[in-house]
């Protein structure tokens, strides 16, 4: 019902910055919250940024004041604003809508930080 497809990854410098954009496809009216996750190889996924119907967001420790998430209705986009970046933020981002159900996903999209 839901298709969301990720972008805007590739390869930076440390201290440098990424836009990631979730475009979503289908109706996410009535959705409980938004968000990004990422794995890293060997690492369990984790949540970085969610952002609820209502706008709240939350963060993850290692990514606050960094990172924002924000999410345009009208686009029906989600987006991850990633500054000054670090190696250790290299892994895969996914994105989700909790609608609360189902949930959907991304197929993901590859950030690199080099140092």
């Amino acid at each position: 019902q839901v298709r969301l497809v990720e972008s805007g990854g590739g390869l930076v410098q440390g201290g440098g910055s990424l836009r990631l954009p979730c475009a979503a496809s289908g109706s996410t009216f009535g959705f409980k919250a938004m968000g990004w996750y990422r794995q890293a190889p060997g690492k369990l996924r984790e949540l970085v940024a969610n952002i609820g119907s209502g706008g709240s967001t939350n963060y993850a420790e290692a990514v606050k004041g960094r990172f924002s998430i924000s999410r345009d209705s009208a686009k029906n986009t989600l987006y991850l604003q990633m500054n000054s970046l670090k190696p250790e933020d290299t892994a895969v981002y996914y994105c989700y809508v909790q609608m609360p159900l189902p949930s959907y996903w991304g197929q993901g999209t590859q950030v690199t930080v080099s140092s």
